[in-house]
């Protein structure tokens, strides 16, 4: 096999694999979204009110920065 062949065949290849890796990655980041979705202002808000309290503006906020917190450890 010439050589010019074999580099040619090793880019397609790679060409290849970076395209499908990229399709795969992004099936997998929406599958995993879908189960784990981002929690937001409006889900801490309805999360307390059926614990039976009525969140202030500045409980919804420190919830929220004590969950950025741990994620972030």
């Amino acid at each position: 096999m010439p050589l010019w062949l074999g580099i040619i065949l090793i880019v397609v290849a790679l060409l290849i694999g970076a395209i499908l890796g990229f399709f795969i990655s992004q099936r997998y980041f929406k599958r995993y979204l879908e189960k784990n979705p981002p929690i937001n202002e409006s889900m801490v808000r309805a999360m307390m009110m059926q614990m039976g309290r009525k969140p202030s503006e500045k409980q919804v906020r420190q919830v929220l920065n004590s969950m950025n917190q741990a994620k972030g450890k």
